[in-house]
């Protein structure tokens, strides 16, 4: 097995105005375009050369410009990827003994690998997206009772 590597690309800040402009011009496309399957780009390294792309690949292309053009970094990790508990915990940004602790309650699906835990990227994105709904679902209720009380 290929050891995942999660280490987020971040450009420098002289490339964020590409980022961003780049960002314009796809966003632009995909809106005008939305009946397309596939899209095609032009490579331009010498002789320009046409390249066809699944519409999912510049959608995901899209957001990546956004988060680049933020600032932010950004990593690819397949969903079928299996990550050492650490590198769990950091995509979480949790501590590895909070993130134990969830695999020890059974929050989080996991293998052993001899004395080693792995998490598949897929249970883990499971987790954070159920672990965002209680959050948000807990701060609806706090802002209904915050109204019902009259302190909003």
């Amino acid at each position: 097995m290929t050891k995942t590597d999660i280490r987020p690309v971040k450009l420098p800040p002289n490339q964020a105005e590409a980022a961003n402009h780049a960002l314009t011009r796809v966003r632009s496309y995909l809106d005008t375009h939305q009946d397309r399957a596939e899209v095609t780009v032009t490579v331009e390294d010498g002789e320009p050369e046409p390249l066809t792309l699944p519409r999912e690949v510049v959608e995901l292309l899209a957001r990546m410009l956004g988060h680049l053009g933020a600032g932010r970094g950004v990593s690819i990790v397949p969903a079928d990827a299996e990550l050492t508990t650490q590198q769990a915990a950091d995509m979480l940004n949790v501590s590895r003994p909070f993130l134990i602790g969830l695999l020890d309650a059974g929050e989080i699906e996991y293998r052993t690998v001899g004395t080693h835990r792995r998490i598949k990227a897929s249970s883990l994105f499971e987790y954070k997206q159920q672990d965002d709904t209680r959050r948000q679902a807990a701060a609806d209720e706090l802002l209904q009772l915050d109204q019902e009380m009259g302190l909003m």
